[in-house]
């Protein structure tokens, strides 16, 4: 039996190399389309709980885990040895990077090593990780030929970018379109109607590098317009009688031309911070400078220090000492209702403010464990005797299941960067406003 036919019957046996953010989701969505997946990730922790049916992402259901175990669908190993039985191998590994702004794509090049040691004929692998234009293509590909099998004859490779939006209830991976660029047409066509089986819709491009410059233009859109009001909120903050939210909200009644953005403390999560830079490196390459995204990366990253720069003013304004301090953060996930903290605006925060305050504090019900600069922050139960004991609230992350009012009511202090608090108050300081 061909792969094609492997895939048309599912019976074709899918391999997932990653089992976070990307992975997990994906292989739940793959499974319960009624294909076998065998996870791969070198994470044991993580492989013993998916085995033991223990989800460890808010979009994945313990449930679900559960159901593909007891069917036979579902299997996860800490070795690349199942490699073999795979008909159909996802890369979804992390694409970080380095502490200079350079790609890390280390994890595509060792699994695609793993992989080239164990191939054999009528193998199709995907590469889902984000990353830069021509990866697939002069990166992953030397590497899987090394094999000696022939591309578009023997195995077949094509990109496909993840789109999973954490938290999301809306979208998820079956409901959102997937994009396809193969290096051949049969590898554009049987990844083509692999993802057919599993997702709504695919969109076909004609190549990999126009699939991974989709996908970074995708995350560097959002990235442009956060920086285009973040700087809009720096300016009101300067003007001293305009507040940025209100002027968000009117703008926002337009019906067209126009998509709202709100500023913040700063950007996290793996896109949106990293995809600029991501192109950037690339772009370099070819005696190209990306001069307004750039900008746009740089104004966002210093959002970090502006706020930590007011936080210090509206200590001084009520007269406060900054080092006789103690200072609660009030989110510590990148994003509102998530546990995901890859590289959240909290955490450079609260890097920039120890050693300047006698006490940070923190509190987020989704992150119980914060690690900063190789030190361990534990959340911290809220009530009414701590919030009468700090000297401001700083709410970096506006999750759902806070009840404002109740902040409001009891803290000395609240420095709002997310405009969670609606109401107007003396005590309240907003980002974005200095009325």
């Amino acid at each position: 039996m061909d792969l094609k036919e492997k895939i048309l019957k599912k019976e074709a046996i899918v391999g997932i190399i990653g089992l976070g953010y990307v992975g997990l989701p994906l292989a739940i969505a793959i499974g319960e389309s009624g294909f076998k997946v065998i996870g791969i990730d070198v994470d044991k922790n993580k492989v013993n709980k998916v085995n033991k049916g223990e989800s460890y992402l808010e979009d994945v259901k313990s449930e679900d885990i559960k159901n593909l175990l007891k069917k036979g669908l579902l299997k996860a190993y800490y070795t690349y040895e199942k490699i073999k039985e795979c008909d159909i191998i996802n890369i979804a590994v992390p694409t970080p990077f380095t502490t200079n702004k350079d790609p890390d794509i280390s994890y595509i090049i060792e699994s695609g090593k793993e992989i080239s040691k164990r191939m054999r004929k009528g193998q199709l692998i995907i590469l889902r990780s984000t990353t830069y234009p021509e990866t697939t293509e002069k990166v992953l590909k030397p590497i899987l030929d090394e094999s000696g099998l022939k591309i578009g004859k023997d195995y077949f490779l094509s990109f496909a970018p993840e789109r999973v939006d954490p938290g999301n209830k809306i979208w998820t991976i079956k409901n959102t379109p997937i994009v396809v660029g193969g290096i051949t047409e049969k590898c554009t066509y049987l990844t083509k109607i692999f993802y057919e089986k599993v997702v709504d819709k695919v969109f076909i491009v004609s190549s990999p590098r126009v699939a991974e410059m989709a996908k970074l233009l995708e995350n560097i859109f959002r990235s442009v317009n956060i920086a285009l009001v973040n700087e809009l909120a720096l300016l009101c903050e300067r003007m001293g009688n305009i507040n940025v939210w209100e002027v968000i909200a009117a703008a926002s009644t337009k019906p067209f031309g126009f998509m709202p953005f709100y500023p913040g403390p700063g950007i996290g999560g793996h896109c949106i911070l990293v995809d600029p830079y991501y192109l950037s490196w690339k772009a370099r390459e070819y005696d190209f400078h990306l001069n307004f995204i750039e900008l746009a990366a740089e104004t966002n990253e210093y959002m970090p220090f502006f706020v930590v720069n007011k936080l210090f003013d509206i200590l001084g304004q009520n007269k406060i000492k900054i080092k006789e301090s103690e200072i609660l953060i009030l989110g510590a996930a990148f994003k509102r209702n998530v546990s995901d903290t890859r590289n959240s605006p909290a955490i450079k925060i609260i890097s920039l403010l120890e050693g300047k305050v006698k006490k940070i504090y923190y509190n987020d019900p989704y992150v119980p464990i914060l690690e900063v600069n190789n030190k361990k922050y534990y959340s911290v139960k809220l009530s009414k005797t701590l919030l009468k004991k700090v000297d401001c609230v700083l709410i970096v992350t506006d999750h759902s299941i806070y009840d404002y009012d109740w902040l409001l009511k009891n803290a000395k202090l609240i420095f709002d960067t997310r405009n969670a608090i609606k109401k107007k108050d003396k005590k309240v300081y907003l980002l974005g406003c200095n009325i």
